[in-house]
């Protein structure tokens, strides 16, 4: 008579991947409080970030299907992005030198966005869940440079634009249905959205005066409405193809 195996629990990939994170997340935040005393906000708005990027993605990754290490790339990147996106509101109480800091950690961010690309690339791992993942975590990251640069007073609150606008997009795809439709690659749309990132990051430095900040980062406003106003008049010229 053949035994019966008992079952076994498998601990879902996405799961196992998110407590690793958390985990180095945690480590991080310590090394934070150790080296620049934030205040105790900093690490609670930290862990509620986190927590609603991994409820995010449990509820949109395929199950049964391996994590991958480009996935795991984007994730341990995100642990950089969430504990700057966190850090950015007390940043009026930092010094000089902590700034410099804030600014070099946002420079490996953004250096570092371009290696999952490679990995997926290189391990055959491109997925849509991993281009979205990538997509909404560079969302996060500009979101985080934008309020770090309006809590500095290098810009007013319209600097909040450059990160809300692309949520507005979404919100009015949810009503206007052809603007869910994919656009083509973009070199245009690329350039400016380094554009963004780069004003904002220049900004956030001690020795940027707050008049070229607020010039630099107004240029970047107006190219990224213009780009998306492109895009937009892209999709609705061609709304008919997608509605029959």
């Amino acid at each position: 008579m053949d035994s019966i195996r008992p079952a076994t629990f498998q601990i879902p990939a996405a799961v196992r991947e998110l407590g690793w994170a958390a985990l180095l997340l945690f480590f991080v935040l310590l090394s934070v409080h150790e080296w620049f005393s934030p205040p105790g906000w900093f690490g609670l708005l930290a862990i509620l970030i986190f927590a609603t990027q991994g409820a995010l993605i449990l509820t949109r990754w395929p199950a049964r299907q391996n994590f991958g290490w480009a996935n795991r790339t984007t994730l341990l990147r995100s642990i950089l992005v969430v504990s700057l996106v966190a850090w950015a509101p007390f940043l009026p109480a930092a010094d000089s030198s902590a700034l410099w800091i804030y600014g070099v950690a946002c420079l490996i961010a953004l250096i570092l966005d371009g290696v999952d690309g490679k990995v997926a690339r290189a391990t055959n791992s491109n997925s849509e869940f991993g281009a979205r993942f990538d997509m909404e975590l560079d969302a996060l990251f500009i979101f985080g440079l934008c309020v770090a640069t309006m809590a500095i007073g290098k810009a007013g609150p319209w600097v909040l634009m450059l990160a809300l606008m692309r949520y507005a997009f979404l919100a009015a795809s949810h009503f206007l249905t052809w603007l869910n439709q994919p656009l083509p690659d973009s070199f245009r749309r690329k350039t400016v959205c380094v554009w963004q990132v780069v004003t904002l990051m220049i900004a956030i430095l001690p020795p940027t005066p707050t008049g070229f900040a607020g010039t630099t980062l107004a240029m970047a406003l107006a190219l990224l409405g213009w780009s998306f106003a492109l895009d937009v008049r892209w999709l609705y010229q061609r709304r008919h193809y997608h509605e029959n």
